[in-house]
């Protein structure tokens, strides 16, 4: 009984610590891998390592000589199925209505098959999710792809958007909350830099007993390390 309270003597002390340490990684605020859902041959390769891109540019493209005569076909068979549907509106008073329908009928169709096939062609081009720096490649023209056996192809990272994933003692978990400033500094580098708690994660980690947090950031390089304090309301 008697350790007991002691325990939580102690506990109760550490929660009235002006100051909580925890470290931190450094991860881009977005990042993903990019991979094709088709299958066929690598025809252009538009980025590389370091290529900074923007939301929608083309990184990667497959030879679609086929999928572009589709969309062609698809194109013009709308095209004329919409002129032939607009005649029949022009005149609908005087045809017979499952007529009209027929028509009706295949310019919806047509609509239909443009789309499918501008989906089919869009899934031989690799397009950048968003704004950002690519810092992996392993494809060049020529290689071989399969839809049936996805592999990473490019991986992107958001440009300056940083994210500081920070390790907690769970010990504080009554006390860590968004909006507390962070005072820290990075491995190799002195200045000591602030923010604010942006997100608490909703769990204690049972293999090391830490809680997550995250702290938004800029610039910083990716897998770095570092350390600081979290201040509590009650420090001056």
């Amino acid at each position: 009984m008697t350790k007991i309270l002691l325990s939580l003597m102690l506990l109760a002390l550490s929660l009235q610590a002006k100051e909580i340490y925890a470290t931190f990684n450094v991860e881009a605020k977005h990042h993903a891998d990019l991979a094709f859902t088709a299958t066929g041959i690598v025809d252009k390769v538009n980025a590389d390592v370091a290529s900074v891109v923007k939301k929608g540019d083309v990184l990667v493209s497959l030879e679609n000589s086929d999928f572009k005569a589709s969309l062609a076909i698809a194109r013009t068979v709308l095209k004329y199925a919409k002129r032939d549907y607009g005649r029949q509106v022009e005149v609908r008073k005087l045809v017979d209505a499952a007529k009209f329908d027929q028509y009706a009928f295949k310019y919806e169709q047509a609509k239909a098959q443009l789309d499918y096939h501008q989906a089919l062609y869009e899934k031989t081009l690799l397009r950048a999710p968003f704004d950002g720096v690519i810092y992996a490649k392993s494809v060049e023209a020529g290689d071989a792809v399969s839809g049936a056996m996805i592999r990473t192809v490019m991986k992107i990272q958001s440009l300056r958007e940083r994210k500081l994933i920070l390790s907690v003692d769970q010990k504080y978990w009554r006390v860590l909350k968004p909006g507390l400033t962070f005072r820290y500094s990075v491995d190799g580098d002195a200045t000591v830099y602030t923010g604010k708690i942006s997100k608490v994660y909703p769990y204690a980690d049972n293999a090391n007993r830490k809680i997550r947090a995250e702290i938004e950031a800029k610039d910083f390089t990716p897998g770095l390390f570092g350390d600081g304090y979290i201040i509590l309301p009650d420090a001056k």
